[in-house]
């Protein structure tokens, strides 16, 4: 009875909010309000059931639907809706069911509809599947059918309210003190660096925090897929991101773009939220015309598979050989550091490598700080390549 009465009665304000102006919450509110009047008035409703068809109202309007309980939760870091009937959350680091769902698939739909709209993307059966994000940031993906054969699946990756600092991932025991303070002056004397690691692994918190010491005076571009990133402190900063074409015939705008783009804007440094494709050899190119200093993320396993993806990135976009490809990475990324998830699903930076040029046809890394069972994060060898740390006035 109740999910007849919400039906029609969404029904009834989706047709009185069809218009080209845009409604303030009050007045959505104030409209649900005497539609829910006007129903108890021909059945009667108590007053506890009429405050959440209300709720229910707006929230399938302008918010997530039953998902915003969840939204408001800053403990849930993460929301993956498998059709409209299963719903699993990660809270505290566990994986466990919700015990709410979806009353049905249309009212998913809805709510993945009105999160891509918002990111101006599409997503239908010709593209079923689309990446976006929340009005807060936080990162979403969708897949829709015919990929998914039970249902619409959407999950939703959380982001804190406030940025993740250096300062608390060492409280944490992400990273040292020593090595935090290592790669703060490597930031700050402009080295390139790429942070790597698995889904889940932090790479785009560490980016943050990695930001934070780039010096304020600096002009910083970011580009990104889906704005993610939280650079705070620096007023000249531009932020672009990626979009994908649409149904009334606007063009998609690659991450290639953007970086080709960026050059041409005059940054002091160009920071990509994360390399998946060709764009990698626009990267390196960046990296190898006066725009060291630059920080990006990608994909991998280890230090060493990072090389291998980054050659296979470049492949993907232009076919040159293994070698001249080897060499823009040697030439143009100075640091990678690489991030990984524990059993007891806590962050750590397992590796910090310099690239130290080539050796034969490779690329040759050296471990300045590793990860060891019962010790933690070790330092190796001292850094090999000083002179950018000596420009900067910056003594080692």
């Amino acid at each position: 009875m109740m999910e007849e009465r919400y039906t029609t009665l969404r029904s009834q304000l989706m047709e009185r909010l069809d218009s080209s102006r845009e409604f303030t919450d009050t007045e959505i509110l104030e409209t649900i309000d005497e539609l829910v009047l006007a129903s108890s008035h021909e059945n009667y409703l108590p007053l506890e059931q009429k405050h959440e068809l209300r709720q229910e109202l707006f929230y399938s309007v302008r918010r997530l639907d039953i998902l915003q309980e969840l939204i408001e939760d800053t403990t849930v870091t993460e929301i993956m809706v498998n059709g409209p009937e299963h719903i699993f959350l990660e809270q505290n680091g566990h994986i466990r069911r919700w015990e709410k769902r979806f009353a049905s698939r249309e009212k998913l739909e809805d709510v993945i509809q009105q999160i891509v709209g918002k990111c101006n993307r599409v997503v239908n059966e010709r593209t079923p599947i689309v990446d976006a994000r929340l009005s807060n940031g936080d990162r979403v993906n969708v897949v829709i059918s015919p990929v998914a054969l039970d249902g619409p699946i959407l999950t939703i990756r959380r982001f804190p309210k406030h940025p993740i600092t250096m300062d608390s991932l060492i409280q944490r025991g992400s990273i040292t003190k020593e090595a935090a303070d290592f790669l703060k002056m490597l930031v700050q004397a402009r080295y390139s660096m790429i942070i790597g690691g698995g889904t889940s692994a932090g790479k785009t918190t560490f980016l943050n925090a990695l930001s934070n010491y780039i010096p304020r005076q600096e002009r910083i571009i970011t580009i990104e897929d889906n704005a993610e990133l939280q650079i705070q402190g620096i007023d000249n900063l531009v932020r672009l991101e990626a979009k994908m074409a649409n149904m009334e015939g606007n063009v998609s705008i690659s991450i290639r773009d953007l970086i080709k783009s960026a050059l041409r804007m005059r940054p002091d440094r160009i920071v990509v939220g994360e390399v998946r494709s060709s764009e990698c050899i626009d990267m390196l190119q960046a990296l190898n015309t006066g725009h060291s200093g630059s920080l990006s993320t990608a994909h991998a396993n280890s230090s060493a598979d990072m090389v291998s993806r980054l050659e296979t990135m470049v492949l993907m976009g232009m076919n040159l050989p293994l070698e001249a490809i080897r060499r823009q990475i040697a030439s143009g990324v100075d640091i990678l550091v690489h991030l990984g998830q524990m059993a007891d699903r806590s962050r750590k930076v397992l590796e910090i490598m310099e690239i130290d040029g080539m050796e034969g046809q490779e690329v040759r890394l050296r471990p300045l700080f590793l990860w060891e069972e019962e010790k933690g994060l070790i330092k190796k060898q001292t850094l090999r390549h000083t002179k950018k740390l000596e420009r900067a006035g910056i003594c080692v």
